[in-house]
């Protein structure tokens, strides 16, 4: 500690005289006259590390031939006796399959549009009461959407995947989804544009039932070129369908809800109606964007947001 000590004091311009005067004049001399230690031996290297630089990648055969320790992986699972595997039918592989082709596949957007139902509720009081006629919300709705795909044909329309067309059809034949044990089944109901509200009605109570029975002939749910999915009836509000391939769009129905609407504006009196509380529902259209572009669909959602308005359009 010393030595290193004086020999830092050494370097500097007044290290020796600051050194003598530290260790006086006798103790200098000796300092200066004992012989210098020799180097501490030096330990060996030790070996060098190889670094990712420095070392080869491991060739495909070496890779190969190696063998590698996998630790499987600890899954706590579900006690058997929790739970039954039931193996899919064949309608719900169908099923699976097509959608997830649709989804991967099919460049899907949405639109969505509030409609007012007061109209239609009244109506059916009306066809009722007045002329012993029964028919749904969902009858109209089916109705409405013929008649807009007949204003608007290029959402009536289906796409060629293999040749990369677009076919739009002068017949409407909507398919509407039913729920049956095995699975979600969509019945045509051909030239809908050009049947009444009754032959509606009917047609559809006839698919239903015989699609729950597991009694439709291929060609009743094979083909469409537009496709109707309501779940109002079990309570929901809103929804997005998929598309069922090669059809262009589909139209996801909710059910109607009692909202307080603000009231209409009169321009020219400068006057404001009173709030009031109106039923409405949620109608979206989930289009194929190689078939439909935005305003296209915006076309058919108006039409049917009309027609569904003035219910009396649909009785001519």
């Amino acid at each position: 500690m010393v030595l290193s000590t004086a020999i830092r004091l050494a370097g500097r311009p007044s290290g020796r005289s600051t050194l003598i005067n530290f260790l006086g004049r006798d103790g200098w001399a000796a300092r200066r006259a004992a012989p210098v230690p020799p180097p501490a031996a030096v330990a060996p290297a030790a070996a060098a590390v190889p670094t990712a630089a420095s070392t080869p990648p491991p060739s495909a055969a070496t890779m190969i031939s190696t063998p590698i320790d996998v630790v499987p992986e600890v899954v706590n699972t579900v006690p058997p006796e929790l739970y039954a595997d039931e193996p899919a039918s064949k309608m719900r592989k169908i099923i699976g399959r097509r959608l997830t082709e649709s989804k991967s596949t099919v460049p899907h957007f949405y639109t969505s549009i509030e409609i007012p139902l007061d109209n239609i509720l009244g109506m059916r009081k009306v066809l009722k009461n007045d002329f012993d006629v029964k028919v749904s919300v969902n009858d109209f709705i089916i109705k409405a959407s013929a008649m807009a795909l007949r204003d608007v044909p290029e959402v009536n329309s289906t796409f060629d995947a293999k040749s990369r067309t677009q076919r739009t059809f002068d017949d409407v034949d909507i398919s509407v989804a039913v729920a049956t044990p095995t699975g979600l089944i969509t019945p045509i109901v051909p030239s809908t544009s050009s049947m009444s509200l009754t032959d509606i009605s009917s047609k559809v109570r006839d698919l239903a039932t015989r699609a729950r029975d597991n009694k439709l002939a291929p060609e009743e749910y094979q083909g469409g070129t537009f496709c109707i999915s309501n779940l109002g009836m079990f309570g929901i509000s809103e929804f997005s369908a998929v598309i069922n391939p090669p059809q262009g769009a589909i139209l996801a129905v909710g059910g109607g809800e009692r909202k307080i609407v603000p009231g209409t504006v009169d321009l020219e009196k400068g006057e404001r109606g009173k709030p009031q509380i109106q039923t409405t529902m949620t109608a979206r259209l989930s289009a194929d964007r190689r078939v439909v572009d935005e305003a296209t669909a915006g076309l058919f959602m108006s039409a049917l947001k009309e027609y569904l308005n003035q219910p009396k359009l649909m009785m001519l």
